[in-house]
């Protein structure tokens, strides 16, 4: 129990990570359910593709999360309208956008807070943290107690091939916990260069992407910042609006369908 409580206060002091330090340095954050400068994804974006991973199982806790009662993906009106600029660069490229995650309602955070606390849950580990224990997620900033999500301007995706009909290969699933997501690994994602380091790969050096799979990184990265949106350094698939409209508040309000609050 001594362990956990060190846990959590550790997690507390890291606010400012896992994506959700906002633009602006504020001492003062609101919580709001109103969801009145949301839009459906796919009504601004008629192309995304969804697999909202948190909607169904396969997802790091093996179960629905909190928040998350229909299959949708909800955004901000700013966010959404970016990425239909987006969305329109890589389809003519020959891509389709995906989408994995966009607004997480703050219940979904405290979700993931539940489950790192349970250090005996362990059920999707060797699909998305196998080279970790889990207690040291809270320290290394996998979950922490706020998440950028929540403020409505970020999200999670990648990128579909309309002329294979797959996911183009990044070399690596979404939600990985390790080294092996952050865009830098492999390669200098400031430059594009492919370097082929896989040096941040500790527990298993012989871990790396290919040249091939860093370009995909590349394309949709390029892409987002393009059309106004910043990256997150540890997670090559998860976007934030830079000029986003609500730097300082957390939404709770459920994933469903708009109007049916």
């Amino acid at each position: 129990m001594k362990k956990m409580a060190f846990l959590f206060l550790l997690a507390t002091m890291l606010l400012s990570s896992c994506g959700s330090k906002s633009t602006k340095e504020s001492t003062e954050v609101s919580a709001t359910d109103d969801a009145s400068q949301f839009v459906t994804i796919t009504d601004v974006v008629p192309d995304a593709i969804l697999e909202i991973r948190y909607f169904g199982t396969y997802n790091f806790v093996g179960t629905r999360i909190d928040g998350y009662e229909e299959p949708t993906a909800l955004l901000t009106r700013q966010a959404a309208d970016s990425l239909k600029a987006v969305s329109d660069d890589v389809k003519a490229q020959g891509y389709r956008l995906k989408i994995y995650d966009a607004y997480r309602p703050q219940k979904g955070v405290d979700h993931f807070v539940r489950w790192a606390e349970d250090i005996n849950d362990t059920l999707m580990k060797p699909y998305f943290y196998p080279d970790l224990d889990k207690s040291v997620l809270f320290p290394q900033e996998y979950i922490c107690l706020k998440s950028g999500h929540t403020r409505g301007s970020t999200l999670d995706l990648t990128l579909f091939d309309m002329v294979t009909e797959k996911e183009l290969d990044m070399g690596g699933t979404f939600d990985w916990f390790g080294p092996e997501s952050h865009p830098d690994f492999c390669g200098n994602p400031e430059t594009g260069e492919y370097t082929g380091d896989n040096s941040k790969s500790p527990a298993n050096p012989k871990r790396s992407i290919t040249p091939e799979q860093f370009r995909n990184r590349m394309i949709l990265r390029q892409a987002m910042l393009r059309h106004g949106f910043r990256p997150f350094d540890t997670e090559w698939w998860h976007f934030t609006l830079k000029d986003e409209p609500f730097p300082d508040t957390y939404f709770t309000f459920s994933v469903k369908q708009l109007g049916k609050r």
